[in-house]
């Protein structure tokens, strides 16, 4: 039977400089997305890439007295690098020097030439380098880029123009019978509110100003506009117009162009109206993802606020990295990072969840029964809630795969392994070891366990390949399977051997590591030093806090499962909390204004990376919210109900 297709883009990546954090969010998406889509039976095909042409690069290497060709080879290897240490499996990675490239990039300026959809005219107005962008003077902002808010400068030159407003009422028809297109909701808004309904204008495709950049074969002293360029990739890659074009008639159109938001404009507007004056097919959808901001604050290499990928792989492990990426940001929506979080879901996820799961249970199957996995006997009500929550984890993904929402997905394996944690403590394996009557109970209980752990692992393959083969390891099975098919409770064999091992993440120490983070970090130009200094001092002096204050407070919605008091405290209550996929325990001083009971099953506002105290001897992992006057003390609840977990903003 014949695999579906599934074509998967990745933005190519602009060569002008390192590539941090924000960077690898796009390619880590879309490569658990490829992974997934592979074991599922589909015939992937992942594209990502580097763009390599333009004034910005031009510049660049010029200040470094080299040539733009060495210069963007350099950086060439770097990425590969980068996507080498994170496990990235794309299928073809492809560079807007490639001579095939350039070629089919020529031979679209003819078509677009020979249909009259180009003219020849002068050019004047306002430029960005940074994004190669033009801009109208009512587009500006404050007198600079829209985009990224850096300053633009006036053009004048002749250029080739493409009558993009030709197009207006075809992308709207477009939209119109294709509703999931541009993803989220709130960019297909932007792109028709804000760009067609004021009026779309031709776009200039062409520079004379700039030499670096593919000369266009109908007049030489023209080069084609970096953004015509790099959107091409998506179909040059694939041999369109070229004499080997099977993987273009097989793959196209593509079935996702995963972006950031800062260029949905070129993918939704442009790069379709482009499609439709070649008369190709359409991309099935665009998803404008939001930032991965760093405390708050766009990552900026001049601010010295960003985090590199590199140092983090090297110390914690390329899975720490993809699974925060994967895991910590609201998919859809700007995201931000902190040293905090991330080594946050390193403890708590990965190493209490994951980790401990895996060594206590290899541990007890090495201590009673030699390292073989038992034969289970009869199971139980409890053993059957394990296993259906097994069974049931593998359809809850595809479904949230299928809406892009990775995080999700992702919550629906730690749904098997928290399950798995608690089946220990209600089971309690020690106790029933102490019983020769209790055996064949035991036998059943680490059968169960090790087929969590087992499931557990090909589901997390496309997400942490490298620990899901760990696991694999230490299961001593082999290889990870290629598909799904075994994902289901049972398929494990008894008899095969266990090997406990080395932990797969080591707890850390979150303030020695906190001090290596920020000593690993680039530092910021003395320019911002000072500004920075400034805001501090100010901070001080007033009470004031700066934004990135503010952002490193993670606030979560959280759901009260159970609520009693301290013992020999009249004040403090003691609240079980289910916030995501975690449980969380906090003491509140709130027994005066509420009652145990009357807490159980509400809402409630969590301060979830508050560093944990005692009170009267009982743990407090955070806190909850309350406002206060004078008589009481009412805690913050959402408006709407919510699940637990939810991001406070």
């Amino acid at each position: 039977m014949k695999k579906p297709t599934y074509y998967i883009t990745t933005p190519i990546y602009y060569s002008s400089g390192q590539l941090h954090l924000g960077h690898c969010y796009t390619t880590v998406i879309c490569d658990a997305l490829a992974r997934y889509k592979r074991m599922d039976g589909y015939d992937v095909f992942y594209l990502t890439g580097t763009d390599e042409h333009g004034m910005k690069v031009q510049e660049i290497a010029q200040k470094l007295g080299t040539t733009p060709q060495k210069y963007v080879d350099g950086l060439f290897e770097d990425i590969v690098k980068l996507w080498k240490a994170l496990g990235i499996s794309y299928d073809k990675i492809i560079r807007t020097t490639d001579d095939y490239h350039e070629k089919t990039v020529q031979k679209i300026y003819q078509i677009l030439l020979d249909k009259g959809a180009l003219y020849k005219s002068r050019y004047k107005g306002w430029y960005c380098t940074p994004c190669e962008s033009f801009w109208t003077e009512s587009q500006l902002v404050d007198g600079c880029c829209p985009d990224c808010g850096r300053p633009v400068h006036e053009e004048e030159e002749e250029s080739y123009f493409f009558r993009l407003s030709d197009y207006a009422d075809k992308l709207l028809q477009l939209y119109k019978d294709n509703p999931d297109f541009i993803s989220p909701k709130s960019r297909m808004n932007e792109m028709v509110n804000n760009f067609i309904k004021p009026g779309l204008k031709d776009l200039c495709v062409s520079r004379t100003n700039v030499k670096w950049g593919i000369p266009l074969s109908f007049d030489p002293k023209h080069v084609a506009y970096v953004w015509i360029d790099a959107l091409s990739n998506y179909i040059t890659a694939l041999g369109y117009l070229q004499d080997d074009n099977a993987n273009f008639a097989k793959y196209w159109p593509a079935d996702l162009h995963m972006v950031g938001k800062e260029i949905t404009r070129f993918h939704t507007i442009i790069w379709p109206a482009l499609l439709m004056a070649l008369d190709l097919h359409m991309p099935k959808q665009v998803y404008g993802h939001g930032w991965l901001n760093f405390y708050g604050d766009k990552m900026s290499k001049s601010k010295g606020n960003v985090a590199y990928p590199l140092p983090l792989i090297d110390r914690y492990g390329a899975d720490a990295v993809r699974y925060y990426l994967l895991r910590e940001i609201p998919f859809g929506s700007d995201g931000s990072y902190t040293d905090d979080s991330f080594l946050g879901r390193i403890n708590t996820d990965l190493c209490n969840t994951l980790g401990n799961l895996v060594s206590r249970t290899t541990a007890m199957i090495t201590q009673y029964f030699g390292g073989k996995v038992p034969e289970p006997q009869q199971y139980t009500d409890l053993d059957n809630q394990l296993i259906d929550t097994i069974n049931g984890a593998k359809q809850a993904i595809s479904q949230h795969i299928d809406m892009l929402n990775v995080p999700e997905a992702l919550a629906d394996i730690w749904k098997i392994l928290n399950r798995a944690n608690k089946y220990i403590d209600e089971t309690c394996p020690w106790t029933l070891a102490k019983d020769q009557a209790q055996k064949g109970r035991l036998q059943t209980v680490l059968y169960c366990l090790e087929e969590s752990i087992r499931v557990s692992a090909i589901l997390l393959a496309p997400f942490l390949p490298h620990t899901a083969q760990k696991i694999y390891d230490k299961l001593t099975l082999g290889k990870l399977p290629k598909n799904f098919k075994d994902a289901v409770f049972g398929r494990g064999k008894a008899g095969k051997t266990v090997v406990k091992g080395d932990n797969l993440f080591d707890r850390l120490d979150i303030n020695k590591e906190l001090k290596i983070m920020q000593d690993m970090r680039p530092k910021a130009t003395e320019k911002t030093e000072d500004k920075a200094q400034q805001s501090a001092d100010k901070a001080t002096d007033n009470g004031e806090i700066t934004i990135e204050d503010f952002a490193k407070v993670q606030l979560v919605t959280a759901k009260v499962l159970s609520c009693e008091k301290v013992e020999k405290s009249d004040k403090l209550l003691v609240l079980q909390l289910q916030v995501g996929d975690e449980r969380r325990q906090v003491v509140s001083g709130i027994a005066q204004h509420y009652s145990p009971q009357y807490l159980v099953g509400k809402t409630v506002v969590l301060v979830k990376n508050l560093k944990p105290v005692k009170l009267r001897g009982v743990e407090s992992q955070g806190m909850i919210l309350c406002a206060a006057d004078d008589k009481d003390v009412i805690f913050v609840t959402p408006e709407k109900e919510m699940d637990g977990g939810k991001t406070v903003r």
